[in-house]
């Protein structure tokens, strides 16, 4: 029997093992990787050397409600998105707005805040991941952990806090 290698194309499409789910790189590099330009304060920024800011401090709220550490890395604009979608970068937290263009190309999470809606962009096709990232968000909302950042960073605007 001769071998077809347009054979190989097709491979993703019959095995469901074929593609790891996000949330399985995740739990084993025991890391969420989280984009973000640092570059817009109080959104994030740094301060000195040391990375601050609301979407900075959600980013490590979530990766602990996660069980996994945060790993945060400064891009550019013309990066951050190529990057989440080439799997460079797990997550994409830098005030992104859940626009029809981007959910064509993205994955998002539940919205953290209104008025622009912003969620957190990550690759399509990873529903176990969504699961995880979503279950934590509402935890850190829950809690009130997410209403005080928001009036830590946002000086009282809690009213812009996405609600359960």
């Amino acid at each position: 029997m001769r071998f077809s290698p347009g054979l190989l194309l097709l491979l993703p499409l019959i095995s469901p093992l074929a593609h790891a789910e996000l949330i399985d790189d995740v739990f084993d590099r025991g890391e969420l990787r989280i984009a973000l330009e640092a570059n817009t304060p109080p959104y994030n920024f740094k301060d000195g050397e040391k990375l601050s800011g609301f979407e900075v401090e959600l980013g490590e709220q979530l990766a602990k409600e996660m069980d996994v550490r945060p790993s945060f890395i400064t891009t550019d604009d013309s990066d951050l998105l190529t990057g989440v979608a080439t799997a460079k970068y797990d997550v994409a937290i830098n005030h992104i707005a859940m626009t029809t263009e981007l959910q064509d190309r993205f994955d998002f999470s539940e919205p953290y805040r209104d008025n622009p809606e912003l969620a957190i962009a990550f690759q399509k096709g990873n529903p176990a991941f969504k699961a995880s990232l979503d279950k934590a968000l509402q935890r850190v909302k829950a809690d009130g952990r997410l209403k005080a950042l928001a009036q830590k960073w946002f000086e009282g605007d809690t009213a812009a806090v996405k609600a359960q």
